[in-house]
């Protein structure tokens, strides 16, 4: 008999009635009067609501049962879907969706559905994965803008492969400090890529100047990542950098003269399919023709093997020094052997600038800090 008078009175009823009743009839379904309600009655009422020709009836319907942990789910997708407006309240915030709902409504729903989920508090990382597998920038910014989402570092990688070339996105990205090595080099890469693509940078610098120089700059990169990554991301970026074949001979090189020896062996374990016990074993401990033996597992030539294996007894020999100590007297050592070897030209192409490019940027380095140390002294 309720339900009954109740649809006879819908059909008379002005649109403001209506969504006066809508709002009353679902904040008591939702709210402590629901206990004595009778509730069948209000879900059959509600759900005939759900065809009412007003959309600001379902707007208060929506906003009404957003906070009700418990919705019947024909009205809980059926708002879910309804007009943006009214999705707003249900995606955003209804904690009677289910983490397969949010998922489900992400991948069949529209960007703005998609934007709706980003922002919800404590959002899973499997929802999170599902956004940024399938959202575009906007819904990808606002999930890295949602401070309670759970995002998992492969989720990360996932952004930045698909979206890092939006600027934006690549800042949002960048700015986080649980981005994984690998995804921030791959960032540092589409950087590079961006940067030679700008037709001010092609006509004053040239294309292959500019192609030199974005190399050095994100190897340079890779390996600052690597002084300060978790031991756990170092293979990972290794890997990164062998996909994009950026672990070159160089590379390898500029790392062992930078002290960088948990990338060296992480590189050498890749390159070499020993198992990292034995390869650090090697790198510590083994004699030079040992060293020589594992580099040119590798890859190596013989002669850039020499190169490599006097570099790191070098490197034991200092490394209780600091780092930079260490980088000046290994790439300024090698510098001398080159300049005194007959088989320079047999190294790769840019080896040999490389060395000498690292030990002309630590010369200038002891200098300013030498120039930086008089002057305080005498001031």
């Amino acid at each position: 008999m309720i339900i009954q008078a109740f649809l006879r009175w819908v059909e008379r009823a002005r649109t403001s009635d209506r969504v006066k009743a809508a709002h009353t009839l679902a904040s008591a379904y939702a709210g402590t009067s629901g206990e004595t309600l009778d509730r069948q009655a209000a879900e059959m009422a509600m759900t005939f609501l759900l065809d009412d020709p007003s959309p600001k009836v379902r707007l208060a319907l929506a906003e009404a049962l957003a906070p009700c942990p418990h919705v019947p789910r024909a009205l809980l997708l059926s708002l879910a879907e309804d007009q943006p407006e009214i999705a707003f309240p249900i995606l955003s915030r209804s904690p009677a969706l289910l983490e397969d709902d949010l998922i489900e409504l992400a991948a069949r729903g529209s960007c703005e559905l998609r934007a709706f989920i980003a922002v919800r508090e404590g959002l899973s990382r499997s929802v999170s994965a599902a956004i940024a597998e399938i959202g575009g920038e906007g819904e990808a910014l606002l999930l890295l803008e949602n401070a309670s989402a759970r995002i998992a570092r492969r989720t990360l990688k996932r952004l930045s492969e698909r979206l890092g070339d939006r600027p934006a996105l690549r800042d949002a990205l960048l700015a986080r400090a649980d981005l994984p090595a690998d995804a921030r080099q791959l960032l540092a890469e589409q950087v590079g890529a961006a940067l030679r693509s700008t037709s001010l940078v092609q006509q004053t610098v040239g294309e292959a100047r500019m192609l030199r120089i974005t190399r050095e700059a994100c190897a340079s990169a890779a390996l600052d990542m690597a002084a300060t990554a978790d031991h756990d991301d170092i293979p990972a970026l290794v890997e990164e950098l062998r996909a994009t074949d950026r672990l070159t001979p160089s590379l390898l090189l500029h790392a062992l003269c930078l002290g960088r020896i948990d990338f060296s062996a992480a590189a050498l374990v890749v390159l070499t399919g020993l198992a990292e016990r034995r390869v650090r074993s090697i790198l510590s401990d083994g004699r030079v023709h040992a060293v020589r033996a594992l580099y040119e597992s590798a890859g190596l030539g013989r002669d850039v093997s020499a190169l490599f294996a006097e570099a790191m007894l070098m490197r034991r020999r200092e490394s209780r020094k600091g780092d930079g100590e260490v980088a000046a007297s290994i790439a300024a050592a090698l510098l001398l052997r080159l300049r005194d070897s007959a088989d320079t030209q047999a190294l790769p192409s840019g080896l040999a600038e490389l060395v000498e490019r690292l030990a002309i940027a630590e010369e200038r380095r002891s200098v300013r800090h030498y120039a930086l140390q008089s002057t305080r002294e005498a001031a």
